[in-house]
């Protein structure tokens, strides 16, 4: 119920200010689970792309952001909360694992699992190699994945600045991609790899992006 209630109060306010163009809408389906795999180029990616999407969007986010203290803390547990994100570990070594098993829950349930397979966000508005993550989702589903690029969020919200500046908000939505042909190969990880490629290839024509065939947190180590 929250949910819906902010996406119709402040919802309304950010497409009054920052008046989203959206591409391609028609390929999220109606109803039954999808995966929706988007590159990631600012924090705002996380309430741009839900608040243009008819459905509820589910994604999942670092447990700090729901065991801060005082008034912040509860503003942003809260704030959480309410757009439909799920507390997930990432700093443990099952990490990857409860991402996952999270994902297929939501799935489960006939919902959209929004997921960011760079893992990160980008560090200069480039693609970066994806994690198999996406894959092993889609293949243990059988989750259509529709690919969704975040044009200029980038642009509208530089690392290190905390409120975007005003401007129009473009974001592409692609061609629902199958991936059930590979259902009896689930755990291969060369078939994995191959459907994660097949999915970054498809942001990475939909986005116009470079494309680094390197991992965005190894990137960020070396800097």
């Amino acid at each position: 119920m929250i949910y819906w209630v902010l996406k119709a109060t402040l919802g309304s306010l950010l497409w009054v200010v920052y008046r989203p163009q959206v591409e391609g809408l028609e390929h999220v389906p109606e109803d039954g689970p999808v995966i929706l795999a988007s590159n990631h180029l600012a924090v705002t990616d996380s309430f741009f792309m839900p608040l243009v999407v008819k459905r509820r969007v589910t994604f999942i986010a670092k447990e700090e952001y729901f065991t801060g203290t005082g008034f912040k803390g509860w503003f942003v547990r809260t704030f959480m909360k309410a757009v439909g994100a799920i507390p997930v570990d990432r700093a443990g070594g099952d990490a990857a694992s409860a991402s996952l098993d999270t994902g297929k829950r939501v799935l489960s349930e006939g919902r959209l699992f929004g997921i960011y397979p760079e893992g990160t966000r980008s560090p200069d508005g480039r693609l970066y190699r994806g994690k198999t993550g996406v894959a092993r989702l889609a293949l243990q589903t059988g989750s259509p994945v529709v690919p969704v690029a975040m044009l200029n969020t980038g642009e509208l919200q530089p690392i290190g600045k905390r409120i975007p500046r005003i401007g129009r908000v473009k974001i592409r939505f692609g061609p629902s991609l199958d991936f059930n042909r590979y259902r009896e190969l689930v755990g291969d990880r060369f078939i994995e790899r191959a459907v994660t490629d097949e999915v970054m290839d498809a942001l990475r024509a939909l986005s116009g992006q470079d494309y680094v065939d390197e991992y965005a947190a190894k990137f960020k180590d070396k800097q």
